[in-house]
């Protein structure tokens, strides 16, 4: 491989690991933001979902740009591929953290209606899986991607058992109900994080191996 596209793929390399680290911090912020009442947090979160959105598209003209005109080997198509799909998670992982901002705007307009210790576990699980399959990438570690990928049921796990503690509480108290809703939207946001960051640990495992095991999870449950 030339310099010239030798550098094209480093680029797309350091866009997504900028586009991570956004994303991550959209998701710190927006939890703070939550835990800590801070609405000035949650309207950062919003007003810096756009600069991801940009980035999920220069990334995908810099995908299209290369596969255009270096007719790439099978190794590099599979690494054009795990990136315009890494970034289409990150994005999604950014939306995410909006929805949860939103939600904690709502939230901190009234009492807090239990602690909140399940939902910062949540996400700092997320957070954690995040950071993981980014150096997973970088790093070329397809054994830690595994890894990433079987964290995903603790975090369904922590999801299903406080969906259930917020159905009770709306069961016994209907004046619950706004607030138990609210906190079950950021719960289920955090789910999707995990299930967003285990695609991008798919996707790794894939441009490493080879190998796609996207659907194993399923076929287990199934077995």
């Amino acid at each position: 491989m030339n310099h010239f596209w030798e550098k094209n793929l480093t680029e797309i390399r350091e866009q997504l690991l900028l586009m991570s680290g956004l994303s991550e911090r959209s998701l710190s912020m927006a939890m703070r933001g939550l835990v800590n009442r801070d609405e000035t947090l949650c309207d950062s979160v919003e007003a810096e979902d756009s600069q991801i959105d940009l980035l999920e598209i220069q990334i995908d003209e810099m995908v299209i740009t290369y596969m255009a005109t270096h007719g790439p080997v099978a190794k590099d198509c599979r690494f054009m591929l795990a990136a315009s799909k890494i970034s289409s998670n990150l994005e999604r992982i950014a939306d995410q953290a909006t929805k949860i901002a939103r939600n904690a705007k709502r939230l901190n307009q009234e009492p807090l209606l239990k602690p909140l210790i399940d939902i910062p576990l949540m996400a700092q699980i997320g957070q954690e899986m995040l950071r993981d399959s980014m150096t997973a990438y970088v790093e070329a570690k397809p054994d830690l991607a595994t890894e990433i990928v079987a964290r995903d049921k603790s975090v369904n796990d922590i999801y299903k058992q406080l969906a259930r503690e917020l159905t009770s509480y709306m069961i016994e108290d209907p004046k619950t109900i706004t607030r138990a809703l609210n906190l079950l939207t950021v719960a289920k946001a955090l789910e999707r994080v995990a299930d967003h960051v285990t695609n991008i640990a798919e996707e790794v495992f894939y441009l490493y191996k080879g190998e796609d095991i996207r659907h194993e999870r399923g076929r287990k449950a199934i077995v």
